[in-house]
């Protein structure tokens, strides 16, 4: 990249007098506009490369981030996915997928990489990051056909300019967002889409041929429909083709539809694409639109604050933040002066697309891009998102690189190259936050205090982690600035459940459940809780309840047969779980339900058949691991239920229960040695044990270790005074150790 910024970028009047477009030629375009091919022209596809590599580079350190944010429900839970690439399933996403809802073109890309490496994230990665730098090259190419277009100055570098523009575009923090998180490829599909529909209009208009004219044209309303179907802010791209048509090619907006009447034709169609996606996905599943609880001119205001923060952010990107949340300004005097300047950049715009049509391009285009989600249409989830600057900020950087010219070349390129590396660096720290959910939302928190969402990811985050305490805090404060967050209820009740608390858990999920009554997991997650604290009964209403709601839910499915087990309904259960099995038979927790319904109703065998099948299934279900071993145990094969209760505690180490079983075990099949190192684990666990320390020392004894067994005798004498047993096994002991000690 260095090469870029020691050519001297005195832009052809760009701003002052790159107005008057050259004229038209008889098919109403440039066609017979070339600038001579140079040693440096020829030179030109190191250009391409060093952008490439540039970007790659930059963002390569992002390949292992975690699905984040919007990620999870439009990969990790979207159906369609498992349809198989390609599908009529994959070009109809669920409602529920986020950014892939309403969207065929992105849900498409997902499911070709779920095809390619099912959820392993480095392929959504990759391919985000490939279409990442497909957009800064097409960008670049624009550029550079649109810029020779007009009458160079001498000494300019075309190739400079936009070398120079889409570089520093592309490594620009704000957009890091966009690239990182996998469901805002959108933002990346649209861009490539938009800027390919330019560039085939630029294209049809200069290319000799009929026949390569027509081609280009159809590439152009081919490139727009794509883009219709992969995010609604392409609405305004035929405008802005028009414009740019206007502007650059045929002189004047008659000029263009005259000359390429039916190319604006096949464009304006795209638009009924774009209706009936529109009306198939109503309001996007209830998050856009009108009469959603922010009025048209709430929002408005609201996005005045928006613009000029997205214009900041533009010059000093610090601090980003991946969700505001949906913050809304009721008053005119709360953005006054945003407002003002938004106004001033409008007129400003207004003015040039009449006296100076290139700069008043660029400004229109900048407005155009942003006013599909930044100006009277509520989207109420997020009311300012960083990642709708994805493409406008290009324009953004276009204009400032274009106003360098005044600045001598010298300079020019050494500003240049200082703000590329600067932008570089502050990607790459800002690539570090997403690598984990705790970086993530910690930062959020921290420049956002007032978003709830960002304090129930945060607190999700935790629980995940297995701090339910701080967990809870942060979804408590989640519902302090907004009472009413059902997620909020939900969640707390599954922190306060993994702290035992069950009771304030039942509260939480009724709170959730009276804000959103057919809030299916809540349904589940209450009646998981009312059966652990042994009201089977209820929990048996609210499986029944989740099920009429999603008959197919299948945690609702296997909680309700395990219940219908607690309630002495053995026959039932059994049923039901072999019917789970028929449409789910790689459902580890049916085969673990069900095996515990054949142990319950005596069928042993059958019962061991079924729990194989479910560490089978999964390995690391701890449950399945021990109950198969207390089995097996029963039956007397307890060198086959060793392995078993070893996995258990290898699973989960901090269980004292799991370690005293296997050390049992192993005890019984006179491994002492090795029982005792499972004993002293579980001791650690329960030091005030007066049992496990007896269970330890007749262990160590057994080993032939007596002084440290007689010394876990005592200790256990100590905890509990007069506890027989100790006495008696401490007596043996010290008899023991008197005769060994007497012998020659």
């Amino acid at each position: 990249m260095l090469a870029f910024v020691q050519e001297k970028m005195t832009v052809p009047r760009c701003l002052a007098t790159m107005i008057d477009s050259p004229p038209p030629d008889a098919a109403g375009g440039t066609a017979g506009r070339r600038v001579p091919s140079t040693p440096a022209r020829r030179r030109g596809w190191w250009w391409p490369v060093g952008l490439l590599l540039a970007t790659a580079a930059c963002y390569f350190g992002c390949i292992d981030v975690p699905f984040q944010f919007d990620d999870q429900p439009a990969v990790l839970y979207n159906q369609t996915l498992r349809d198989g690439w390609p599908s009529w399933g994959m070009l109809h996403p669920p409602a529920d997928a986020a950014g892939a809802t309403g969207r065929p073109v992105v849900n498409a890309t997902l499911a070709l990489n779920y095809a390619l490496g099912g959820a392993n994230v480095r392929g959504y990665h990759l391919f985000n990051l490939l279409l990442h730098v497909l957009v800064a090259l097409t960008l670049w190419s624009l550029i550079r056909r649109t810029m020779r277009l007009m009458s160079p100055a001498p000494g300019v570098s075309i190739d400079a300019v936009a070398v120079t523009a889409a570089g520093l575009w592309a490594v620009h923090p704000l957009l890091t967002e966009s690239v990182v998180c996998i469901v805002q490829r959108n933002e990346e599909l649209v861009a490539l889409f938009f800027l390919l529909t330019l560039y085939a209009v630029n294209r049809s208009a200069t290319t000799r041929t009929p026949l390569a004219r027509r081609s280009w044209a159809v590439t152009a309303v081919s490139a727009c429909a794509l883009g219709m179907a992969s995010k609604e802010v392409m609405v305004t791209a035929p405008l802005v083709a028009w414009l740019y048509d206007r502007t650059f090619l045929a002189g004047s907006f008659r000029g263009a539809l005259r000359a390429r009447r039916t190319l604006y034709g096949g464009l304006a169609l795209t638009w009924v694409l774009l209706a009936w996606l529109v009306l198939n996905n109503a309001q996007r599943a209830g998050t856009v639109g009108f009469g959603l609880g922010i009025t048209s001119w709430d929002y408005l205001l609201t996005q005045c604050r928006a613009l000029v923060l997205y214009l900041k952010l533009a010059i000093w990107p610090h601090p980003l933040v991946v969700d505001y949340g949906s913050p809304v300004v009721h008053r005119l005097s709360a953005v006054w002066w945003q407002a003002s300047v938004v106004l001033a950049l409008l007129g400003a715009t207004i003015w040039a697309l009449v006296r100076r049509p290139a700069a008043g391009f660029l400004g229109a285009c900048f407005f155009l891009l942003l006013a599909p989600s930044s100006s009277f249409v509520p989207l109420t989830t997020q009311t300012i998102a960083e990642h709708r600057m994805y493409l406008p900020l290009a324009v953004l950087v276009l204009l400032v690189v274009l106003a360098l010219r005044r600045l001598p070349g010298a300079l020019t390129g050494t500003f240049c190259f200082a703000c590329f590396v600067a932008l570089a660096f502050g990607t790459i720290r800002r690539i570090t936050v997403y690598r984990t959910e705790m970086s993530l939302w910690t930062e959020t928190v921290k420049y956002a205090p007032d978003n709830p969402r960002a304090h129930l990811n945060l607190g999700q985050a935790l629980l995940t982690s297995g701090n339910a305490v701080d967990a809870v805090q942060q979804f408590e404060t989640a519902l302090r600035v907004r009472p009413d967050y059902a997620e909020a209820h939900y969640n707390l009740g599954l922190a306060l459940s993994q702290q035992g608390r069950l009771a304030d858990a039942a509260v939480a999920f009724k709170a959730a459940l009276d804000i959103v009554p057919d809030y299916t997991i809540a349904h589940n997650a209450l009646g998981t809780s009312l059966a652990q604290a042994g009201e089977f009964a209820a929990a048996l209403e609210q499986f029944d309840q989740a099920l009429g709601e999603r008959p197919d839910f299948l945690d609702a499915q296997v909680n309700r047969a395990r219940v219908l087990v607690a309630l002495h309904r053995g026959n039932d259960a059994i049923a039901d779980y072999q019917q789970i099995l028929r449409r789910h038979p790689d459902s580890a927790a049916a085969h673990l339900g069900l095996g515990d319904a054949w142990a319950a109703n005596g069928t042993s065998q059958e019962a061991i058949k079924e729990l194989r099948a479910a560490v089978q299934q999964e390995p690391r279900l701890v449950a399945a691991q021990f109950n198969l071993a207390n089995l097996l145990s029963a039956d007397g094969r307890l060198a086959e239920a060793v392995p078993h209760y070893a996995a258990a505690a290898q699973e989960e180490p901090n269980k004292p229960a799991l370690q005293i079983a296997l050390a049992n075990a192993l005890m019984r099949l006179g491994q002492s040695r090795e029982a005792a190192l499972h004993y002293t684990a579980a001791v650690e666990l329960q030091p005030n044990s007066a049992e496990l320390r007896l269970n330890l020392a007749l262990a160590l004894a057994a080993s032939g270790r007596l002084a440290e067994a007689i010394e876990q005798c005592q200790t256990a004498l100590r905890l509990r005074p007069g506890f027989g047993a100790a006495e008696h096994y401490l007596n043996e002991m010290r008899s023991d150790l008197q005769k060994s000690a007497s012998r020659p």
